[in-house]
């Protein structure tokens, strides 16, 4: 594939690619700024290649999520495995139209597939082949994501309702 191929798809893709790049930074705009840089000069550098155009949004943002963990690991902001996960305690700080920290309340494997299905228009085969696991992990992730989304919305609505 030649540059001018390789400039006009991260042309056509670039708003959803710098979408993903926040969401994969946990909404850090001078972060996401930085992978999505980043990704680039690995693209065109010939660090990624593309093998099929007919799946270059899949390919850019697995591009974009690896280098995004990378530079989260560096930063030091990776979560640990050990750390507690409880859905339903919500800070007092989150109303309901916070829906970035609402979103950030699910686990990252579910977050990651209701992202890419409902802002990213991509299918749940396409986000299983981005995260890399099978296609029925990643409909498990999207039905478990959209369950403990509306719980989490449900919970914060309620608290707003009748002041915690």
């Amino acid at each position: 594939m030649n540059r001018s191929q390789l400039d006009h798809i991260l042309k056509v893709h670039h708003r959803d690619a710098y979408l993903w790049s926040r969401q994969c930074c946990s909404f850090d705009d001078d972060l996401a700024k930085d992978v999505l840089q980043q990704s680039y000069l690995k693209i065109l550098e010939g660090q990624a290649k593309l093998k099929d155009t007919s799946k270059a949004k899949t390919w850019l943002f697995s591009i974009i999520r690896y280098t995004a963990i990378d530079e989260l690991r560096k930063a030091g902001k990776v979560v640990s495995i050990s750390e507690t996960y409880d859905p339903i305690d919500i800070p007092e700080e989150i109303d309901a139209t916070d829906y970035e920290a609402i979103i950030n309340r699910l686990p990252e494997m579910q977050r990651e597939v209701i992202l890419m299905v409902f802002y990213h228009q991509m299918t749940i085969a396409q986000s299983a082949e981005i995260l890399q696991i099978g296609i029925g992990t990643a409909r498990t992730h999207y039905d478990r994501g959209k369950k403990k989304l509306k719980e989490l919305i449900t919970k914060v609505q309620i608290q707003e309702d009748y002041g915690k």
